[in-house]
């Protein structure tokens, strides 16, 4: 049986591949199906549909429609809520196997399709960044040049004046060319290099939570939610406090400082960032229950300037995103009244994990 080219086939297919029989109990599931269901084929093997799956009774349905009728059928894009409560969106095929004119068991194929969504919107989202640096690397050309000829005429002006009151003008517009160029450095980012050493990245949340409490010492309610077996990441530490602290930052102007802030670390496994699968990848979720994100900003917000508020600059988000980028990892945000989650993915690479 280990030498059965059919088997090997079945062991190395990367799609999801389940038999079940006429009770519809799984009898046989392949690597990627334990990886798509999140279990190891030992505790799957003699399940039925409805302990391997939660609200899968329509599915279920369909199978039991199967084995009347003796007719495959696909479903496109159905979505699926696995035991441990994740929901995710698959192509599912579905073929009898029939032995003379009874079916005696049902292959079900299944093929993740929102990952493949998810992979053309991470792209997406890559390409508008990398975009937007280039205008803000020329917009910042543009405006610091004028700027050190406004700054040094106001210099050169002021040793000119005698009166104390017409140099106070002068100093306002130096002291206005030093605040318009330190806007332009905050819309490029850090601009030093990425200092990468093993990093803990329970130190920075805890680092994080323990800013804001201090910060906004009534009302708002910054819970820890850890993975405690998580290794340590090649990460540059002070800017991922940056990173994280302008995310949850965000959050707490968003729900007027009054609120509950979740600080959430956990593991995905084979994750994949931009074109690359990765086998460990560091999750972190900051999660608020504010009012969301506005509908028409929810595509726009990693974008520089964009703000939902009037005093906001609109830089947090984008600077946020370029430091983890720098990291090789990626941000994801999903909104809904009451809930609103900005998820980080690191690579745990380098002998990490």
């Amino acid at each position: 049986m280990a030498n059965d080219p059919w088997l090997a086939i079945f062991e190395n297919l990367t799609t999801a591949v389940l038999a079940f029989d006429h009770g519809l109990q799984l009898t046989a599931i392949n690597p990627a199906g334990e990886m798509l269901l999140k279990a190891g084929r030992r505790h799957v093997i003699g399940q039925g549909l409805d302990e391997l799956l939660l609200r899968g009774r329509h599915l279920e349905r369909m199978l039991a429609q199967t084995f009347r009728r003796l007719e495959p059928f696909t479903l496109r894009g159905t979505r699926l809520v696995l035991a441990d409560g994740d929901e995710i969106r698959v192509d599912c095929t579905v073929t009898p196997l029939i032995e003379g004119e009874k079916a005696t068991g049902l292959l079900v194929e299944l093929n993740r399709v929102d990952r493949i969504l998810r992979l053309t919107r991470d792209e997406n989202a890559a390409d508008r960044h990398l975009a937007s640096q280039a205008v803000l690397r020329g917009l910042a050309h543009e405006i610091k040049n004028p700027l050190g000829g406004l700054r040094g005429a106001a210099q050169l002006l002021e040793r000119e004046l005698a009166s104390a009151d017409q140099r106070e003008y002068t100093r306002i517009i130096i002291h206005e060319a030093d605040r318009l160029r330190k806007l332009v450095d905050r819309m490029m980012g850090p601009n030093r290099p990425l200092k990468k050493e093993e990093t803990n990245i329970h130190d920075i949340l805890q680092h994080v939570r323990k800013l804001l409490i201090v910060e906004n010492p009534v009302g708002l309610d910054v819970r820890p939610d850890y993975d405690p077996s998580l290794p340590t990441f090649l990460g540059d530490r002070e800017q991922m406090i940056q990173a994280i602290l302008n995310v949850a930052r965000n959050a707490v102007d968003a729900m007027g400082a009054k609120g509950a802030i979740t600080l959430r670390t956990r593991i995905a496994r084979q994750f994949t960032i931009g074109h690359k699968l990765h086998r460990l990848v560091l999750h972190v979720d900051i999660e608020d229950n504010g009012p969301g994100v506005p509908d028409d900003l929810i595509d726009y917000i990693f974008y520089p300037m964009i703000t939902g508020r009037p005093e906001g600059t609109g830089l947090g988000l984008a600077i946020a995103q370029d430091i983890v980028n720098k990291h090789g990892g990626l941000i994801e945000a999903k909104s809904q009244p009451g809930q609103t989650i900005f998820s980080l993915y690191i690579p745990l690479e380098n002998g990490n994990g």
